[in-house]
């Protein structure tokens, strides 16, 4: 993503609770994920036991808060059967969880009586959301920034929700 990761690390700092996060896009079109896409389209994966070939600034992070008692946690509503996109996005989240992340999938369609947001978003101490705002293609065009408490509150019960009905990643396939 285009945003400053000095400043969203400072945000995840900034968290006392809980960090967690809700994603709804099949495809996302991120820069800095574009070389691995390629990569991964042409065969390659990442191998659990080089934890130096992974992306380490978001795994550092992670491992920081979480060892500071920050629950982090990421739920992703997908469709079924799962974009390429997403295929790639699963094969390496065994890192996000080696990090310290608990990570579930949701199937869209065990969605349809759910009230969720219009966006991703990611929700730190149940006060602070900051929405991720993706253009048609799936690249990230900004963020907006809410602590409204209502607004804050319908996102903790739109992730909670969410995260009762999905299946932890390690009992997940694509």
């Amino acid at each position: 993503m285009s945003q400053s990761l000095t400043n969203f690390a400072d945000l995840v700092r900034s968290a006392t609770k809980s960090a967690v996060h809700l994603e709804l896009r099949d495809v996302y079109s991120v820069e800095n994920e574009d070389e691995g896409f390629r990569a991964w389209r042409a065969g390659h994966r990442l191998d659990p036991a080089d934890r130096s070939s992974w992306w380490r600034p978001w795994l550092d992070l992670v491992q920081e808060v979480t060892a500071n008692g920050v629950s982090v946690k990421r739920a992703r509503i997908i469709s079924e059967p799962a974009s390429e996109y997403i295929r790639y996005e699963h094969s390496f989240t065994f890192t996000n969880v080696a990090g310290g992340e608990e990570v579930r999938w949701l199937p869209r369609r065990n969605t349809s009586d759910l009230l969720l947001p219009g966006n991703d978003f990611w929700l730190f101490d149940g006060r602070i959301v900051q929405f991720n705002i993706f253009d048609g293609e799936g690249r990230w065009v900004h963020t907006d920034q809410n602590d409204e408490p209502t607004v804050a509150r319908f996102c903790a019960a739109a992730f909670d929700v969410v995260w009762n009905r999905a299946t932890p990643h390690d009992k997940y396939s694509v």
